[in-house]
């Protein structure tokens, strides 16, 4: 039996392919350097423009990776490699991976819409459903929200597309209630309430905060108090303006009530 000569197989292997695998390595290395170009014009230009950082880098890198596709499927048919039918075979991969997949892709397609609208951004404090916070991070599959109890909650894409989103960033009104007795001077009560709001820093001067009587209650007379401040500041209003309504209306003698109920016994006659 006679022994194939290997360098003579190798050599012919070589003659016959050697110009292919060139023209694949060549193609590869020139689909390297057109992606790394493609992604810094691509950048560049975004830069121009108000869309957010993370949209950027994300639209960047698909740039990127449908050029290096495309330079792979160049390679491949050097070789002689039926690219339809490996396009083929990928596309009914993709759907039947798509199926296994969905819940993944409705997330990524919801993130992509997100990110487009942006109807909040990082920082903003928002409200979806029964869940509020401040919005940390906006991936592709989830928004990340951080509550006042400085829980980390994380809420799927796909559950916030859809949903009334109530979003509190830049200015927010607060609404406030407070109750003087009926006794009390009610012009000197709220000419008080009005100089609490007008001295407190974080408490906004445009718009101007309403001050006005909403209720006659039971036991006295109820002021709203609704002035506007920064949506961070929120709470510390709050805390602020009832500290100082409680100290001023001690200073100046304003009864606050509380329920009080009187009892008549009535002696039948004998």
């Amino acid at each position: 039996m006679e022994i194939p000569d290997v360098t003579k197989i190798v050599t012919d292997l070589l003659v016959r392919y050697s110009f292919q695998v060139i023209a694949a390595v060549a193609i590869f290395f020139v689909g390297l350097l057109c992606a790394r170009v493609a992604g810094r014009f691509i950048e560049r230009s975004l830069k121009r423009t108000t869309i957010e950082t993370h949209l950027q880098r994300l639209l960047v890198r698909a740039a990127k990776a449908l050029v290096l596709l495309f330079t792979a499927i160049l390679a491949l048919d050097k070789f002689g490699v039926q690219v339809t039918a490996l396009v083929a075979g990928i596309s009914v991969a993709g759907v039947a991976a798509g199926f296994a997949v969905q819940g993944i892709l409705a997330n990524l397609a919801a993130g992509l819409s997100i990110m487009l609208s942006r109807h909040f951004r990082i920082g903003d404090y928002i409200e979806i459903g029964t869940v509020k916070g401040q919005v940390q991070s906006i991936d592709l599959t989830m928004t990340v929200l951080r509550t006042l109890e400085d829980a980390r909650v994380i809420v799927p894409n796909r559950k916030i597309v859809g949903e009334i989103i109530y979003n509190y960033s830049g200015e927010r009104r607060v609404t406030m209630n407070v109750q003087v007795a009926y006794n009390a001077d009610l012009d000197r009560a709220l000419r008080t309430v009005r100089e609490v709001l007008a001295e407190n820093p974080r408490v906004l001067k445009n718009p101007p905060p309403d001050v006005g009587i909403t209720r006659l209650a039971d036991s006295g007379i109820q002021i709203t108090l609704r002035p506007w401040c920064k949506a961070d500041q929120f709470w510390t209003v709050h805390y602020e303006v009832y500290r100082a309504l409680l100290d001023r209306f001690r200073q100046d003698g304003i009864e606050i009530p509380f329920p009080q109920r009187e009892v008549r016994l009535l002696h039948a006659a004998a």
